[in-house]
C-alpha cells in the first residue's frame, strides 16, 4: 500500500464492475471512528499500517499489520484508531452470495458459512487482500477475480464453519423481530419507543432490553444504521443524496452526510460517484 502520509485521512469505497457481489474500501483513518453498525454481507479486512481497534459483542480486538479481521453478516461492531498514527487497511466486503458460491466450490460443509475467528495473524493472507485491491485498481479483471477467490477460499477453509441457526431464547426475541420489521417498514416516520412497545403489547423497557439482546444495539441506533444501508442502495442506483436523505427519513442532506460518513467511511457524494455508470 505504500507509506501513509502522516496523519492525513483518506478513503476510497468503491465497486469494480468485473467483481460483482463485492465492495472495496481502502483507507487511512486517524480521527475517524465508526459507530456501532452491522453489514448485510461479510467483512475481510487486512490491516496494513497502525492499529485498528474493533469493538465486537463481548470483546475488543486490536489488529496491527499482517492481521486479517473477519466479521460475519449482521454482527454489530465499532472501529477506531488504536494508536496515534491511526490505521490503514484494505477491506473486502463480499456478499452472502459470493461467499456461498466460493464455499460450494471448495466443498465447505452445507449451511451458511460463518467465520469462527474475529482476527487472525496471516501476513500472506493480508498481502493477498491488498493485491486484490491493486489488481482491481489497475483494471486487471483476471488477476482481481483469481486473487479474490483465492483469498475467500483461504479464509473459509482455515477460519469458517456453518453459522449456527438463531434460536429464539426468550419470548422477547419475537417482539424484537416484530419491532425491527415495523421500523424497516416505517423508516421515514418511525414511532416512538413507547408507541412501538404499545403496538406490540409490551413495555418500553422490556422491548429495549429484548432489542439490544437480539441485535446488539438499541432501536434508535439500529434505525440509523438501517437508514444508511438503504441510502447506500439508493445512491448506488443513482439517486441524488438530498433525495435519498428524505426517502430514508433523515431530516436533510447534512443529516445524511453526517451519519453516512461515520458509518460507511466516505461521504454519500463520493460513494455515489464511485458507482456512477
Amino acid at each position: 500500500m505504500g507509506t501513509d502520509e502522516g496523519r492525513r485521512e483518506w478513503a476510497r469505497h468503491w465497486q469494480y464492475a468485473q467483481l460483482p457481489g463485492l465492495d472495496l474500501l481502502r483507507a487511512h483513518y486517524v480521527r475517524h471512528t465508526f459507530p456501532r453498525h452491522a453489514h448485510d454481507g461479510y467483512v475481510i479486512a487486512a490491516v496494513t499500517g497502525g492499529i485498528e481497534e474493533i469493538g465486537l459483542p463481548g470483546t475488543t480486538v486490536r489488529a496491527g499489520p499482517g492481521s486479517v479481521v473477519l466479521i460475519n453478516p449482521e454482527v454489530p461492531h465499532t472501529a477506531r484508531a488504536g494508536a496515534p498514527e491511526g490505521w490503514a487497511y484494505a477491506t473486502l466486503y463480499p456478499s452472502r452470495d459470493l461467499i456461498a458460491e466460493v464455499a460450494a466450490e471448495i466443498g465447505a460443509p452445507r449451511g451458511t458459512p460463518g467465520f469462527t475467528a474475529d482476527m487472525v495473524a496471516d501476513p500472506q493472507g493480508a498481502r493477498a487482500i491488498a493485491e486484490v485491491h491493486r489488481a482491481a485498481e489497475a483494471g486487471n479483471a483476471l488477476a482481481a477475480d483469481t486473487l479474490l477467490r483465492g483469498v475467500v477460499a483461504r479464509m473459509l477453509s482455515r477460519h469458517a464453519g456453518p453459522l449456527p441457526a438463531r434460536t429464539t431464547r426468550r419470548a422477547g426475541a419475537a417482539d424484537a423481530e416484530r419491532a425491527r420489521a415495523v421500523l424497516e417498514e416505517r423508516m421515514a416516520a418511525p414511532p416512538s419507543l413507547e408507541r412501538l412497545a404499545a403496538e406490540l403489547g409490551t413495555s418500553p423497557f422490556a422491548l429495549l432490553r429484548a432489542f439490544r439482546e437480539r441485535y446488539g444495539m438499541p432501536p434508535h441506533t439500529w434505525l440509523t444504521d438501517a437508514r444508511v444501508r438503504r441510502a447506500r442502495r439508493l445512491l448506488a442506483t443513482g439517486t441524488a443524496p438530498a433525495e435519498a436523505a428524505v426517502a430514508v427519513g433523515f431530516t436533510d442532506q447534512p443529516h445524511l452526510n453526517r451519519h453516512f460518513t461515520r458509518i460507511v467511511g466516505v461521504p454519500p457524494g463520493a460513494y455515489r460517484r464511485e458507482r456512477a455508470g
